[in-house]
């Protein structure tokens, strides 16, 4: 059952909305806090504050999406509002009709990732991920236009790809056509078919990925490679549903669902001149960007032990010693998934045994340095402190420790983001110490907000208590 909080301090136009929406049969839990069991709750606020920010980070954590309602008079501006994590931020004008529909929206969007389609083919609970699958279930289920797929190598674009297509209304196959492994001049081949005779070597008729994809979806993966000349043809297809064949002379029809996607950033491409602006702005109709692997820390574990199943056969998880538990958390994964499956799959081929991974299941060059057995200065504990003290051979106050420690993130092979995002965990941890507790003092000595805060005391809680 949703939920609703009343932070407007009891305003009159507040008593009204909950009257209003109960009158509508609108079922609605009253809450002194997110009851995050629940896909979906609605705020009341009069204004945007301290109190408003951590209802939303607490919601957003236990997946649950919040409708805000300000006053009528439209003084709550919706865009910092919906920055701090609202799914939306409306004054309250009495259209309970919207309301329920967007409540019954909310649970729709929720029932199909948390389905088998969608949880076997992308699993994970981070909220970076489930934000990702909102937007791709929304593209694909309610809407027929285009997708564009981004994001970094190994982040699961195919596999959403194959999403979009199970929860879409395509009743017929999805075709994919990988752009990078196919020569140039046989693209339009591929893509289109040729007639008998067309060029040397097409003896046969071959109808092509258009004509398989008619009725269901054609995949386009990293079609930043698809080469200019044909990128008109695939506009042409795209828009009327018309394409010729290699050497034909007879228009022929498809109707599908297009979905492409690529690590490029192709906006960039159409400014070089590289990749058409018509066609751009075609395919990226529904944009749905997948999220790098260190953005999605609460997810390692669980993927590890799916990835390890994988590799053996097993029916259930392995257990997982947490020393390795630690390494795999603080590892660099450039790679990003495809990286973590080729790391549980080089364990699981060393391990023996029913017991627990443990430590010399690790490769030797997985395993970290020798006298970082922690493998990174950032994890807050004693043990970062000697990493600080002893890294460049000297005493403790010979250089700065921050530099000394960056220096030795670098050295270990961390990228910017990553030294920055651990940082940022060991200076959250350190300032909540420093507060006896106190979120809000916490988040006043960093200059942050509560939510900012508890998101960070959130994510070390998921991932076992350790940092980044």
């Amino acid at each position: 059952m949703p939920w609703v909080m009343d932070l407007s301090g009891r305003q009159a136009w507040a008593s009204e909305a909950i009257a209003a929406l109960r009158a509508a049969k609108i079922p609605l839990q009253p809450a002194d806090a997110p009851e995050t069991a629940d896909t979906a709750g609605i705020i009341l606020a009069g204004t945007h504050n301290q109190d408003l920010d951590s209802a939303l980070g607490m919601a957003e954590y236990g997946r649950c999406r919040v409708l805000v309602f300000g006053p009528p008079d439209g003084r709550l501006k919706p865009w910092p509002v919906l920055e701090a994590g609202a799914a939306e931020c409306l004054a309250w004008h009495g259209r309970v009709e919207q309301v329920a529909a967007w409540l019954q929206r909310i649970e729709d969007v929720e029932s199909v990732i948390d389905s088998a389609p969608v949880r076997d083919t992308l699993a994970g609970q981070s909220p970076a991920l489930r934000t990702a699958l909102r937007d791709l279930v929304v593209a694909a289920k309610f809407g027929n236009a285009p997708i564009l797929v981004q994001g970094e190598t190994g982040t699961g674009k195919e596999l959403a790809a194959r999403v979009a297509h199970a929860v879409s209304s395509q009743r017929g196959n999805l075709v994919v056509v990988d752009c990078t492994t196919i020569v140039s001049t046989l693209m339009g081949s591929e893509l289109f078919g040729h007639e008998r005779g067309a060029f040397t070597g097409a003896v046969s008729v071959r109808t092509g990925a258009c004509s398989g994809a008619d009725q269901g979806s054609l995949f386009l993966d990293e079609v930043g490679e698809l080469p200019l000349e044909l990128q008109p043809e695939l506009l042409r297809v795209v828009q009327e549903g018309t394409y010729k064949r290699v050497g034909g002379d007879r228009w022929l029809h498809s109707k599908f669902r297009l979905i492409c996607a690529t690590n490029r950033d192709l906006a960039r491409e159409v400014s070089a001149g590289g990749f058409r602006t018509d066609l751009y702005h075609r395919i990226a109709a529904s944009v749905v960007t997948m999220p790098p692997l260190r953005d999605r820390l609460e997810d390692i574990l669980g993927l590890f032990a799916r990835f390890c199943r994988e590799a053996t056969g097993a029916r259930t998880d392995p257990d997982v010693d947490p020393a390795v538990q630690d390494v795999l958390l603080r590892r660099s994964y450039p790679g990003n998934l495809r990286d973590l499956r080729q790391l549980a799959f080089r364990i699981a081929a060393r391990h023996v045994g029913p017991g627990a991974i443990t430590p010399g299941d690790l490769p030797r060059e997985d395993r970290p340095r020798a006298g970082h057995p922690t493998g990174h200065p950032f994890d807050g504990g004693p043990a970062a402190d000697q990493d600080r003290n002893t890294y460049d051979g000297g005493p403790a106050g010979a250089a700065d420790p921050l530099a000394t420690a960056v220096a030795w993130a670098v050295d270990a092979g961390l990228g910017l983001r990553e030294i920055k995002e651990r940082a940022a965990e060991a200076a959250v941890a350190v300032a909540v110490e420093r507060s006896g507790g106190n979120v809000h003092s916490a988040a006043t000595m960093l200059g942050l907000t509560d939510r900012a805060v508890q998101q960070r005391q959130a994510r070390r809680t998921d991932t076992g208590g350790q940092g980044g």
